[in-house]
């Protein structure tokens, strides 16, 4: 097939979006964006970039504000400001790193970070950033404050035009399975235990169980289905009481997070949009499959979450009230999260919440 072309083709007949023009092809998107490597100017351009991830990255201020978007299957996150304070440590390929600039939070994970590339297309620019296999970890767009001199001297700085072509990696990795006999009392008994949301992690390490399993067996005091529909209550909630929140979407590559209010809530179709100046949130409710509502004791007092699942158990998004470290959480976000909740005793008077 002449990806070029095929592509050419899908644009002349009105497909918009990359990833869903590459899936219709049977390829992913890295392999689509790589066909362009060279292609002429009249429409969509690649360049391979160095793979010093970090250090890429970490020269994005240069350019003054961007916008981040991070998505997985079933979320896109998009936020604008500018890539600021910027770390990473371990060894070079399996670096974990922070931005954690004033708009722009990112947890990075870089092992799952394989090519880069400089991509122009008409007036947009970008660059995107794609795992082993092809799939988006990260793009990087530009916005009318962007210092397009800077922009431009970082894309010249950064380009690989020697860069062989990526062997791209066709198997897909195995789905993560549970552990065998799981004690739930004493999962609970960890859970019950936890100081730290953070350490929520290592519990689930240590009991072998993916997230969505946790969930399940969970005692009730902590975790609680709720309605697959019910991020649309919550942010509609918080934009008419203006309470700030903070909205996770991440692959294994980057996690992406807004802190702040939330404006303009919108359902178009079965996309769940937040359509703010600086924050963008896109999520397919008919990918909902399950929807939790969690508390996570620590040492701030109980911190309150919705978080919600795909079919196979992936988690697509999570939403927490804005807060920092040291303080407990809003009285007005437990609130909106309470009322997702049936169990009168979840709903019972919880100590710990601030105005």
């Amino acid at each position: 097939m002449d990806l070029r072309q095929a592509y050419a083709d899908a644009r002349a007949a009105g497909a918009t979006r990359h990833r869903d023009i590459a899936h219709a092809m049977g390829i992913t998107e890295g392999q689509l964006i790589d066909a362009h490597v060279g292609a002429p100017a009249s429409g969509l351009q690649a360049r391979r970039l160095r793979r010093d991830f970090p250090r890429l990255l970490g020269e994005l201020s240069r350019a003054g504000e961007l916008m981040a978007l991070t998505r997985n299957a079933h979320c896109v996150h998009e936020r604008t400001g500018v890539y600021e304070h910027l770390s990473a440590q371990g060894e070079p390929g399996r670096e974990m790193g922070m931005a954690l600039g004033t708009e722009i939070d990112l947890r990075l994970f870089y092992s799952h970070w394989a090519q880069g590339y400089a991509v122009r297309e008409g007036d947009q620019q970008s660059l995107q950033f794609f795992d082993a296999r092809g799939v988006a970890v990260h793009k990087v767009f530009t916005r009318p404050a962007t210092q397009m001199a800077a922009w431009q001297a970082l894309r010249e700085d950064w380009a690989d035009d020697a860069a062989p072509t990526p062997h791209w990696r066709t198997e897909v990795p195995p789905a993560p399975v549970d552990a065998p006999d799981l004690d739930v009392s004493a999962f609970r008994a960890g859970w019950s235990a936890l100081r730290d949301t953070h350490d929520f992690f290592g519990l689930l390490r240590r009991h072998g169980l993916r997230r969505i399993t946790a969930m399940q067996v969970a005692a009730p005091e902590f975790a609680q289905r709720v309605d697959r529909h019910a991020a649309r209550v919550l942010l509609e909630g918080a934009a008419a009481s203006g309470t700030p929140v903070m909205v996770f979407v991440g692959n294994p590559g980057v996690i992406q997070i807004h802190g702040g209010p939330v404006r303009r809530v919108a359902v178009m179709g079965p996309w769940l949009n937040v359509l703010d100046p600086r924050f963008n949130l896109h999520l397919r409710e008919d990918a909902i499959a399950d929807a939790w509502a969690v508390r996570k004791p620590t040492v701030d007092g109980l911190v309150s979450s919705l978080e919600l699942y795909a079919a196979d158990g992936e988690l697509i998004a999570q939403f927490f009230g804005l807060r920092k470290p040291g303080q407990p959480e809003r009285c007005a976000w437990r609130q909106l999260l309470d009322g997702l909740v049936d169990d009168p005793a979840w709903r019972a008077e919880v100590a710990g919440c601030t105005a």
